[in-house]
């Protein structure tokens, strides 16, 4: 009897013991329903498609204009980055110097090979959700994942394989026919090239072509005789005497 009100005596200790000293001792882990459904993140809510403030235009050489959405829910460091420089006029007359036919067409660099990019510093990595489709804009960078800066590449056709280690910023809504008629090359002999870049906001003009320089016309003059020894004539091969 003694032993049985012993051991009542010590499991009611036990369960007066306050809250903190029962937690010291490591809880189950509990596995995890397998049929239970996957709960993601909440995502936010995708910047509007009609704010001025998010919409990027680029007047091409190619003979139009280009409307991109600017998708600042996703990578509002990049967004920021390219609105900056195009309120800048960063972008007015560059050229595409890298276009890829079935690919993408990449441009942005001041220098015109692929090396160079604006004075600010680059832009941290914002790898999203967003796929490679038809034209996805995204920034381009360089081995580092937060290296990109000013150069940015339009998608042709589907490239998921990129999905996730570039950071998409926009998408083309409308002028996706000026995006596929720019030069291809690596670089192009006879480049496309931006001819302005604006943002919505800031009440562009209408798309206005680029000039075209006139045609360079010399002065009537009266030229004297040549006399420069003219270039003696290329050897002929004869073909041999034919017998009578």
């Amino acid at each position: 009897m003694r032993s049985i009100a012993t051991m009542i005596a010590v499991a009611c200790a036990m369960i007066a013991l306050p809250a903190a000293a029962q937690k010291e001792k490591p809880e189950a882990k509990t596995i995890a329903d397998p049929k239970a459904p996957v709960v993601f993140a909440p995502r936010i809510a995708p910047a509007s498609a009609t704010d001025p403030e998010n919409l990027l235009y680029l007047d091409l050489s190619t003979g139009g204009r280009v409307v991109i959405w600017l998708r600042t829910d996703v990578a509002p460091k990049m967004v920021e980055r390219v609105k900056t420089l195009t309120r800048q006029h960063f972008y007015d007359g560059l050229m595409f110097h890298r276009v890829i036919e079935g690919f993408m067409a990449q441009g942005g660099d001041p220098k015109g090979d692929g090396t160079g990019g604006s004075t600010l510093p680059d832009v941290p990595a914002e790898f999203n959700y967003l796929p490679h489709v038809r034209g996805a804009v995204a920034a381009a960078r360089a081995d580092s994942p937060d290296s990109a800066n000013s150069q940015f590449y339009i998608v042709f056709q589907p490239r998921l394989s990129l999905d996730k280690k570039y950071t998409v910023f926009g998408r083309v809504l409308e002028g996706m026919q000026y995006v596929d008629a720019i030069e291809r090359g690596e670089p192009p002999a006879n480049p496309s090239k931006i001819v302005h870049a604006y943002v919505a906001a800031d009440h562009p003009p209408a798309y206005a072509p680029a000039p075209v320089a006139a045609p360079v016309t010399l002065p009537a003059t009266t030229l004297a005789p040549s006399t420069a020894t003219k270039p003696a004539a290329k050897p002929v091969a004869k073909k041999p005497a034919t017998k009578k």
